[in-house]
């Protein structure tokens, strides 16, 4: 799919805007804002950029990871839009040090993870940029939420894993099924940015960048 901006006079012209995700979840949010669009995988290792957590916080870490699978996508001969985001999850242990909170994988690495968070909270920071091939321009935003999470059992936890699966999901879990039952209190501006694109936030770049009136 494709779309035209005033000036482009044919179709090999014509601004593509690619989602950089293999996600599901990202391209049925993204449909959500009736943009055309296509989806593309770009071939990073995400866990390599795991040590530059302490360097570059969580806010640096998700822009810098959102960034690589845009340089991951990019052609030297197009002129398409590239949206890419990424999601990093933290848990503070203590003042000085956060611990990454990965998408766990298997079952017994989920309930895992879930034990750790239960009683405790924690933070989803999603960094989104949408880059130009042709010039390079690019354009980034920082959406993050604050999640606490209820005292409850291991056996909650296995039971939850068991039934939703939520093993892809990064902090082991998803607020639009049973996962919200495991949640005391949700502060964020926009919940969509949970799910793993923030709405609000990506329509401000597309309209900085002029792909959607505003």
């Amino acid at each position: 799919m494709s779309f035209d901006r005033g000036g482009f006079a044919d179709d090999e012209q014509r601004q593509v805007l690619v989602l950089g995700s293999s996600s599901r979840y990202r391209a049925t949010l993204l449909a959500r804002l009736g943009i055309p669009f296509v989806q593309e995988s770009p071939d990073i290792d995400e866990r390599a950029h795991d040590e530059q957590l302490d360097e570059l916080g969580p806010e640096g870490l998700a822009l810098a990871l959102a960034h690589a699978k845009a340089r991951a996508l990019m052609r030297p001969d197009r002129a398409r839009w590239l949206l890419c985001a990424d999601q990093v999850g933290v848990l503070d242990v203590d003042d000085e040090k956060s611990m990454l909170l990965s998408k766990p994988g298997d079952a017994a690495r989920n309930v895992d993870q879930l034990m750790a968070l239960a009683g405790r909270t924690h933070r989803l920071v999603n960094g989104i940029v949408l880059v130009n091939e042709a010039s390079g321009v690019a354009h980034e935003v920082v959406d993050s939420a604050e999640l606490s999470m209820r005292p409850f059992t291991r056996q909650e936890a296995e039971a939850y894993v068991a039934e939703c699966a939520p093993i892809d999901c990064a902090g082991g879990y998803r607020i639009e099924d049973r996962g919200i039952l495991l949640f005391d209190r949700i502060e964020s501006s926009d919940h969509t940015g949970i799910i793993g694109l923030p709405l609000i936030a990506t329509a401000q770049l597309l309209r900085s960048a002029g792909l959607i009136p505003g």
